[in-house]
């Protein structure tokens, strides 16, 4: 079954709004393991308007499943990850002021600057993923980089998947039978949600694991977060 990491960063935006501890980042992290999610996902931006650096200690002492964190790999970023050794580090090529990841890695140009951290990664037993577009070209060079995974930017695949679901998917599946025949593990995160999961889980071979924010947070809304990451795990 493809595992599924709940992204909490929406969590702590909202508590950041009231400069207070409500709603408690870390229980609700707790929960959501209890009701079954497979793994707990952050991306902290250098101007933590979500998650804090300082969030990270306490969420690796209690993590009972798998911590990823996500991000540019800045000085002060790499830092927080050696520091904390999640069990996976999911590299992306964001810029300081960016809203949101929206494309992948050119793991051409940028080889050797992800071979140099990936390197560094590995010295500390973390698993690493890469935040990559679904080309060809850019999973053959990510092979390169020594990375243990790939995770797909699905948010083109997610808006084109209302218009067409057959040729949303084309490139993904593609980009995934290539991954899997250079033995590159594949997760895929952005835009994922109730309509669109079970449709791009089902036509990707392999994939170990989504991560999923902001759609399920406000679904939890309607839903609450239990029935909500019950809703999700059902579709994969």
């Amino acid at each position: 079954m493809t595992k599924l990491s709940v992204n909490i960063n929406k969590v702590a935006l909202i508590r950041n709004a009231r400069g207070e501890s409500l709603p408690d980042l870390f229980q609700f992290a707790c929960d959501c393991e209890e009701y079954g999610a497979d793994g707990i996902t952050v991306h902290p931006r250098p101007d933590e308007r979500h998650i804090r650096y300082s969030d990270i200690p306490r969420l690796k002492e209690i993590n009972t499943t798998e911590f990823n964190i996500e991000g540019y790999p800045s000085e002060s970023f790499l830092k927080l990850v050696m520091d904390n050794c999640p069990d996976q580090c999911t590299l992306v090529p964001d810029p300081p002021g960016v809203l949101t990841s929206n494309e992948g890695w050119n793991t051409i140009e940028n080889k050797d600057l992800l071979i140099d951290v990936i390197n560094m990664l590995h010295s500390k037993n973390i698993r690493v993923s890469l935040f990559l577009d679904p080309k060809l070209d850019m999973v053959d060079a990510a092979k390169l980089t020594g990375t243990d995974r790939i995770e797909f930017y699905t948010g083109s695949f997610a808006h084109q998947y209302i218009k067409d679901s057959d040729s949303a998917i084309q490139d993904h599946k593609a980009a995934a039978k290539r991954a899997n025949e250079l033995d590159l593990g594949i997760n895929a995160g952005h835009d994922l949600n109730l309509n669109n999961l079970k449709f791009y889980a089902s036509q990707i071979p392999k994939l170990l694991e989504v991560s999923i924010g902001h759609a399920l947070i406000s679904d939890a809304l309607y839903y609450g977060i239990q029935n909500t990451i019950q809703l999700y795990k059902r579709l994969l």
